[in-house]
């Protein structure tokens, strides 16, 4: 049974309820708290920590956008409830690789950079192409590119301004290297989810891994796995 709300627990419950109707994902605690004013990410937290406890949110996972009201009101304009379904990840939409008139050959659309250091804002306009052999992404058809920026990742062969091709996917394997967005800003690791967080590790023994943890409230989502690199000589 769940407990009673205060009134703004119930203007943060409609907020994401709202959300997801008109956009079909849930709001980062950044957009919570620029909605309401709320200065720090832990004020956001605190309303949602009471949310789940009074049984009026869940999180599914610790992907962003993975909390959920328990029930979200229908808008046919019935009085009916209907289950939420799960948000969508934020990425980079329905990219395709873009078909050459060399059938050994694809044009990969570049769709800005991507840290592999600190995370910084991935801009996901397209701003050029690369055409290489299809050879190189095998059967992936939802592939992109992103310009690496950093050097986070140097021991697994990814430097600062490789363009790294990335299969979109909201999921991925232990150890993967992926495309990740962390509180709306993009980064470039390796996936260890663990328990209550996930570790995003880079490949360089002078940097720290970015810890996730559930309690932490913030937003991540998987864009994509990386299955390919172009470097310019």
């Amino acid at each position: 049974m769940a407990d009673a709300l205060t009134s703004r627990q119930r203007e943060i419950l409609d907020f994401i309820s709202s959300s997801i109707v008109e956009r079909g994902f849930p709001p980062t605690l950044r957009e919570i708290g620029e909605h309401f004013s709320i200065r720090s990410t832990n004020g956001v937290n605190d309303h949602l920590k009471a949310l789940e406890k009074k049984g009026h949110l869940r999180r599914e996972d610790l992907k962003s956008r993975a909390m959920r009201p328990i029930i979200l009101p229908a808008t046919d304009g019935g009085g009916d409830v209907v289950p939420l379904r799960r948000g969508a990840a934020m990425g980079t939409g329905n990219v395709q690789v873009i078909a050459s008139n060399d059938d050994d050959m694809a044009d990969i659309p570049i769709l800005g950079r991507v840290a592999a250091g600190q995370p910084i804002l991935a801009v996901e306009n397209a701003t050029d192409t690369v055409r290489i052999d299809r050879m190189l992404i095998g059967n992936h058809r939802e592939v992109f590119g992103l310009r690496i920026v950093g050097e986070s990742m140097i021991d697994d062969g990814i430097f600062d301004g490789d363009y790294v091709f990335v299969k979109k996917t909201p999921t991925a394997h232990t150890g993967d290297i992926v495309v990740a967005m962390i509180e709306g800003e993009a980064t470039v690791k390796r996936y260890y989810p663990e328990g209550d967080k996930i570790r995003f590790q880079p490949a360089n023994t002078n940097m720290l891994p970015i810890i996730v943890r559930r309690s932490d409230f913030k937003s991540v989502d998987i864009i994509g796995i990386v299955v390919g690199i172009y470097r310019k000589l």
